[in-house]
């Protein structure tokens, strides 16, 4: 069995507690307008061409954007980290993409951290199989859970799916009392739009647990991947969200009793 990752980052130390080694998996079932990660969207390995001019002469190139790893070859690179983690009461935290999209092989790396001893995270869209969630529940210390928007008809415009089963599957994390830490991409005229952020407040409220906001301010980092790829990017034109537009959306979580940061 093979997992396809698009990159393995050392040092984290935004992805979860402590510092942290974030694999990164190829696939998405979201297509989000502002992902900063396009190539990630398709599970396949993409192969990208470049021309560059040295000394007056065009030279083409080609870039595999993913490889194909075995669990041995995952064990080994998370083994370069162990130290940090155990200094750090850091871990590993699989991202994407959607990691789970890999369910069989996020599984076996779920499995390898529990057996050494690793704190385990997963990053993720919530749009999966509640089968899925409910088998990797028990060897995940941490989900990282994504809400992008709370009103389905923006959502399905802006990330090509409906938000019923991302919603469904947080209801049921939170049955299972598992750890959670919301993730909010916060995209001027986009989801900053008040009603919908009261009505996501009052969603997060009827919860049986309260869980932290991580407000994560939308960037143009990724915008050249798109030409990159000869991919469509409908974010021209918009500009990343100013500190007042940010400080007013976290002091609407906060005066509503939530544990909100920025960043993370």
């Amino acid at each position: 069995m093979q997992g396809v990752i698009f990159d393995i980052k050392h040092f984290a130390i935004h992805d979860g507690p402590g510092i942290r080694q974030t694999i990164f998996f190829k696939g998405c079932p979201l297509s989000c307008w502002w992902c900063h990660n396009p190539e990630s969207r398709n599970i396949e390995l993409l192969c990208e061409e470049t021309t560059d001019m040295i000394d007056g002469v065009k030279v083409n190139s080609s870039n595999i954007q993913g490889n194909k790893y075995s669990i041995e070859e995952v064990v080994k690179e998370i083994n370069k980290d162990v130290v940090f983690f155990e200094d750090s009461k850091g871990g590993v935290t699989l991202s994407g993409g959607e990691p789970l999209i890999q369910h069989e092989f996020v599984k076996k790396v779920l499995l390898e951290c529990k057996r050494m001893e690793i704190h385990t995270c997963v990053d993720t869209t919530g749009n999966i199989s509640s089968d899925v969630i409910i088998d990797i529940s028990g060897v995940t210390d941490l989900f990282l859970y994504d809400l992008k928007h709370i009103d389905d008809s923006k959502h399905i415009k802006y990330t090509g799916v409906s938000n019923s089963r991302i919603l469904r599957n947080l209801k049921l994390l939170d049955e299972l009392k598992k750890d959670i830490w919301i993730r909010f991409p916060l995209i001027p005229g986009f989801n900053d739009d008040e009603s919908d952020l009261l009505r996501m407040m009052e969603l997060l409220s009827k919860l049986k647990h309260t869980y932290p906001i991580s407000i994560l301010p939308y960037h143009k980092i990724g915008s050249h991947k798109y030409r990159r790829y000869g991919i469509d990017y409908k974010m021209e034109g918009i500009n990343e969200p100013t500190e007042n537009q940010i400080l007013r959306v976290h002091n609407m979580f906060t005066n509503a009793g939530f544990v909100s940061t920025v960043g993370g």
